[in-house]
């Protein structure tokens, strides 16, 4: 299970980026629909993304610098809750903040989707952390693995 890394900059400082990864508002303006989040270790990290329940929990909260979180989809054999880990990295640079997604954990199969998932989201963070809110977002991911 080889791990997945991207990385964005972002036009907006480390506390303002950190505030969409641990609260529901933040969270929800980029990637997903419903949110419950108790951003601590241990607290749960439920999103509802493009009609997918994600299910996890925090792992660390360290601001403005660290989220990690458990990552899964209820109901799936091959992806239960928790059962992968992605962590933000957030780094003050001089335009703002660079955030570093690492995502492990992720079955083979899985992979492919994720990575379109993130590549579609990501830019929506961007554009949220600095004040342009994305809109309604369509998105679908790729069919699950048979």
């Amino acid at each position: 299970m080889p791990d997945f890394r991207t990385s964005i900059e972002i036009e907006a400082a480390p506390d303002v980026v950190f505030d969409y990864l641990v609260t529901p508002g933040g969270v929800t303006a980029w990637m997903g629909e419903f949110a419950v989040l108790e951003p601590r270790p241990g607290g749960r990290f439920d999103v509802d993304i493009a009609g997918f329940p994600i299910r996890g929990e925090y792992l660390e909260v360290d601001p403005p610098r660290r989220v990690v979180v458990s990552w899964g989809i209820a109901g799936s054999d091959d992806l239960p809750p928790g059962a992968s880990t992605v962590s933000f990295e957030l780094t003050a640079i001089g335009s703002g903040t660079r955030v570093d997604l690492t995502h492990s954990g992720l079955p083979d199969a899985r992979v492919p989707g994720h990575r379109a998932g993130w590549a579609h989201f990501l830019p929506r963070l961007r554009g949220a952390g600095t004040g342009h809110p994305p809109g309604i977002d369509d998105w679908r991911p790729l069919p699950p693995p048979r």
